[in-house]
């Protein structure tokens, strides 16, 4: 196989520096909580539905919990002390916590230690919900096989959930191993998860519980009409990054986008909220077995992907160890990167195979997730059609194993169904006409592409060093990522951090950490 020079040492000094960073967070996070958070907490424990005017239960008890001052101790810690109150069950608890005509402020009464004792069967439940619907799709996976990496990805986004359903079929028969629902446009930063199926919806689809269960119908009724194991994906990011987790641990999604630092980044959602709401959502995710997808390819969107490559690196250096903390497996990392370089520089595929092949040796246990080029399309659909091509050709040869497919539609339009079509077809010609490549040639020690890879990886190093040395925290405010800056506390969802009290309860999480 042709390998670029990795120095192990480097490496290894790399995931040092990113494991400081990482617990530096961590100090913040164990001791704050979110509204996501705590809705997620409520969901997973038992309570659903809206009222009369469409607001979710959970936002309504969270919020007016934080409103009263008292959240730092836990939305369990009421929804323990409701049931010890006579309330039937979770739901009857969080409608009381919502609609009584008083707050409990949890003055005198049951001890903690009887609060938790009121909450453990229902904790038991979650986790057995969780567990079940592993269970349910590793059975099916056990059954029928997946397709050989790269697994080929595709996106469908019509706004109704319905013609969604249809698309992913179709991709699925034309080839796709991996199907997405984008999501409406802006949803990250809604502060609630609409409820029920959808229909309308610009730029995407609502990820919405029932929209996921509507889905993963589709694909398994693809999969076992194509004899071919179809991975469903939504996204997990944004103000209600937790809560998505939850929904789709129970729906049996295959994966997710769940990065560390993409909201803050390019959705300007508060850096505290992110991470606290980040780490809860991956111990969820990593309960679930669900492979999640980072998004440091959007890096090189904003960046010049030649200079800022090495950004790419240490941010992935940066996901692994918050992941890492949150529980999940290597196994579980689809650490995201991209082939952005403009494709009119000279040896600019030399490059991508450098940065390509880098990542895929340094993080050899990982479901590495590859994107395609989208920056420098201009809507001539025919050169598109043939960088895609060069990009799959990078893919097969240095052994990706997500590779979302490019569309030679893509400053044009949302994808057609035969734009899809077209994308998978060119895609299984390259991977199958290149596919032992990778087997068949060597990288000239001194060359180019291994010349690239050390700079990066050098460089990587050298950046890590210098947010360990300032914080994460500062270093973003600097623009280290992406050229994009922001403040500790600026950006959306701030004001939904919450401080955790000493006596903070929350059995559902505890249970997930261990």
């Amino acid at each position: 196989m042709a390998t670029v020079p990795v120095d192990s040492k480097k490496v290894d000094t790399c995931r040092a520096l990113a494991a400081d960073v990482a617990d530096d967070v961590q100090r913040y996070i164990d001791k704050h909580t979110s509204v996501g958070v705590e809705r997620t907490i409520l969901r997973a424990l038992g309570a659903e539905g809206t009222d009369d005017q469409g607001a979710p239960l959970v936002n309504i008890a969270v919020e007016r919990y934080q409103k009263a001052g008292l959240l730092g101790r836990g939305i369990s810690y009421y929804v323990g002390r409701a049931l010890l109150a006579g309330a039937s069950s979770v739901q009857d608890a969080a409608e009381r916590l919502a609609f009584a005509p008083e707050v409990d402020r949890g003055e005198g009464g049951a001890t903690v230690d009887a609060v938790r004792a009121a909450l453990t069967p229902h904790v038991a439940a979650a986790l057995a919900r969780i567990d079940g619907a592993r269970d349910q799709r590793e059975s099916l996976k056990a059954r029928v096989a997946a397709g050989e990496t790269p697994h080929k990805y595709v996106i469908v986004a019509t706004g109704n959930i319905y013609d969604d359903a249809l698309q992913a079929k179709a991709a699925a028969f034309a080839g796709a191993d991996i199907i997405a629902v984008i999501r409406a446009t802006a949803q990250s930063l809604l502060d609630y998860v609409p409820h029920g199926a959808t229909t309308e919806g610009y730029g995407g689809t609502f990820a919405t519980q029932e929209n996921f269960r509507i889905v993963r119908t589709a694909v398994d009724e693809a999969t076992l009409e194509c004899g071919r194991y179809i991975h469903q994906t939504n996204y997990s990011s944004g103000l209600c990054m937790s809560e998505i987790a939850w929904m789709a641990a129970v729906e049996r999604l295959d994966m997710l986008l769940n990065d560390a630092m993409y909201g803050i980044l390019f959705r300007d959602i508060n850096m505290c909220r992110t991470f606290i709401d980040q780490y809860v959502s991956r111990r969820f995710i990593a309960r679930a077995g669900i492979v999640i997808n980072t998004g440091e390819d959007n890096y090189l969107t904003t960046a010049d992907a030649v200079e800022k490559a090495h950004t790419v690196l240490a941010s992935q250096f940066i996901n692994e160890a918050f992941a890492l903390r949150a529980g999940l497996r290597e196994e579980q990392l689809g650490l995201g990167h991209a082939y952005e370089i403009d494709p009119w520089i000279e040896d600019s595929f030399l490059l991508e195979i450098a940065q390509a092949q880098l990542v895929r040796q340094i993080f050899d246990r990982h479901p590495i997730k590859w994107m395609p080029p989208t920056k420098h399309k201009t809507g001539d659909i025919f050169q598109s059609h043939v960088h895609d091509a060069m990009f799959s050709l990078v893919g097969i040869t240095t052994n990706q194993s997500i590779q979302l497919l490019g569309m030679f539609s893509e400053a044009v339009h949302n994808p057609m169904l035969m734009d899809r079509y077209l994308s998978l077809k060119a895609t299984r010609y390259v991977f199958g006409a290149a596919k032992h490549l990778g087997d068949e040639i060597e990288f000239k020690a001194d060359g180019r592409i291994a010349r690239r890879a050390v700079q990066v990886l050098d460089e990587a190093m050298a950046q890590l060093l210098e947010v360990k040395r300032d914080s994460i925290w500062d270093a973003i405010g600097r623009g280290a990522f992406a050229d994009v800056k922001r403040t500790r506390e600026g950006g959306k969802g701030f004001a939904g951090v919450v401080a955790r009290d000493r006596d903070y309860v929350n059995p559902l999480l505890d249970a997930l950490e261990r």
